[in-house]
């Protein structure tokens, strides 16, 4: 395994594209494989959701501060940079020292392998993907070593590195990788078949509808964000790489743990129920102060409650642990689901069955808690235990075991750099505490007075509600400051914390340049 002359000949560069075309090759066809036999199998997809199990929170929480909703886009360009060194990396050590270079993609094949089997979504082929991309990567990468290795001078016929081939071979190996990824990219026909089935789907009519959205609650302000959200602008942050693929004639709901009765439910028992329809806002943990993962929707579902009942839960239970096709689990006080509030298990999201990443074709919609202990995305059990006898996801890495909404309030308009000319205008925004509610909302310019908002009329204590004051703004720099008060009487906090372990709090500032009309 030592270096010799020969492979001292070939320039750094041009090994480390050799192994760099070579795990493109491998990878590329491991995610073709993977969207053939398992398609939560995907190299990048087990990769990256072991990577997202074992970041600490400060690592979330800065990756969802710098990225918002495009974390998984950029935990996936974080990866690709990342193999693409090491596949360098190989390059170079199969040239100057072999085998090593085949050992390092080989042993990262083989332990794609092997996480890809202990995901909890994984299955009897999920372990293939992982070998074919260590397998064609290193016969690749052999291959194209060769190519630039002269022969050695005893040979009869010595020749020279055919450089010509080994770049039409490197090139070659890259578009057929790339183009064989994103062939795995591609939806499989039981992805369109389940999405096929979504389109065509025609949820039941609501039992109970939901109360008309009040005249007065859309200020119609521009810049300030709707009453309700649209699907395609709700926030989504969740731990899924690859969204589940749940047909909904294969789901079913387990109810089990410290009940009397176990409760098993199909989609068409779920269906066949009087479901209710209502509005709830739903926010992150993860949302900062004057952040935007929070939207408010009109969700059609079922009381949990009411399959709690069935269950008849035992003495001593505190907590409901909801678990996530894809493995993901979540704890909920069970007085949260078992109270008045609209707690459900929904199908429907503003007239529509769930969009697939929102958790089709069943989701939990919990009114005044964070997502994180309670709006488990395609859900199919709940275990009914208690917080000192069970943990859920987050809670190991660092989270609360509840999470209570905090009270909150944000300025949507005017923003920093709109171009703001002196005159008459105005501040607005939304705000919001769920299951409580919101009586007022105040707003501070420059360190002046507090000034009393107007507050649009709320849907009711579950959504936020949107608000406005006038103002006539002066030419030069201003800072606006809002806090709100609850209908219980509770004044948001001055006092700035973090979103871990429970939610950000403070004052919401924005910082504003008038400029001469």
């Amino acid at each position: 395994m030592a270096e010799t002359p020969a492979s001292r000949g070939i320039p750094v560069p041009l090994a480390g594209l050799a192994g760099v075309a070579s795990v493109a090759l491998g990878a590329g066809l491991s995610e073709l494989v993977a969207r053939m036999v398992a398609p939560a199998s995907s190299p990048f997809a087990t990769v990256g959701g072991a990577l997202i199990d074992a970041a600490p929170k400060w690592a979330k929480d800065t990756a969802i501060a710098l990225f918002g909703t495009a974390d998984k886009i950029a935990l996936i360009v974080g990866i690709v940079i990342v193999v693409v060194a090491l596949a360098a990396l190989a390059g170079w050590l199969e040239s100057r020292r072999p085998p090593w270079g085949s050992i390092v993609i080989a042993v990262f094949g083989a332990a794609g392998a092997i996480v890809a089997m202990t995901r909890p979504e994984a299955s009897a082929p999920s372990w293939l993907p992982g070998v074919v991309a260590g397998a064609v990567g290193v016969f690749t990468l052999r291959m194209l070593i060769r190519m630039l290795r002269p022969a050695a001078p005893e040979e009869a016929e010595p020749t020279a590195p055919n450089r010509r081939a080994f770049l039409l071979w490197s090139a070659g190996a890259v578009v057929v990788g790339i183009a064989a990824a994103a062939a795995g990219g591609i939806r499989t026909a039981g992805t369109a078949a389940v999405d096929a089935v979504r389109r065509a789907l025609r949820l039941p009519a609501a039992a109970v509808t939901a109360p008309a959205i009040p005249a007065g609650a859309e200020l119609g302000i521009a810049g300030l964000a709707p009453v309700i959200t649209p699907n395609e602008s709700f926030y989504r942050i969740d731990t899924a790489l690859i969204v589940p693929e749940i047909d909904p004639a294969d789901w079913s709901l387990r109810i089990f743990g410290m009940v009397e009765n176990e409760v098993t439910l199909s989609w068409d028992e779920l269906l066949a129920l009087p479901l209710e329809e209502s509005v709830t806002t739903l926010a992150c943990v993860s949302n900062t102060v004057g952040g935007d993962l929070i939207g408010n929707a009109l969700w059609l579902g079922y009381p949990i409650r009411e399959l709690l009942a069935r269950a008849n839960p035992t003495a001593g239970a505190d907590m409901v642990l909801s678990t996530s096709q894809d493995g993901f689990t979540a704890s909920t006080p069970i007085e949260a689901l078992t109270d008045d509030r609209n707690a459900i298990l929904a199908v429907g999201m503003n007239g529509e069955p769930l969009p697939l990443p929102h958790g089709f074709p069943v989701r939990m919609v919990v009114p005044g808690l964070y997502g994180y202990v309670s709006a488990t995305k395609w859900v199919v059990s709940l275990e009914v235990t208690r917080f000192d006898q069970a943990r859920a996801y987050w809670s190991d890495r660092g989270w609360s075991e509840r999470g209570p909404v905090k009270l909150q309030s944000r300025i949507d308009v005017p923003r920093h750099q709109q171009g703001l000319r002196a005159g008459d205008t105005v501040i607005a925004g939304v705000a919001w505490q769920q299951h409580v509610g919101v009586s007022g909302v105040e707003v501070q310019i420059d360190e002046g007075p507090w000034q009393q908002a107007e507050l649009a009329t709320a849907i009711s204590d579950d959504t936020w509600v949107q608000w406005s004051l006038p103002w006539t703004a002066t030419t030069g720099d201003h800072v606006i400051r809002s806090r709100a008060t609850s209908t219980d009487g509770e004044t948001q906090t001055e006092e700035r914390t973090t979103v871990a372990p429970d939610g950000a709090t403070g004052w919401h500032e924005r910082f504003v340049q008038v400029f001469e009309a």
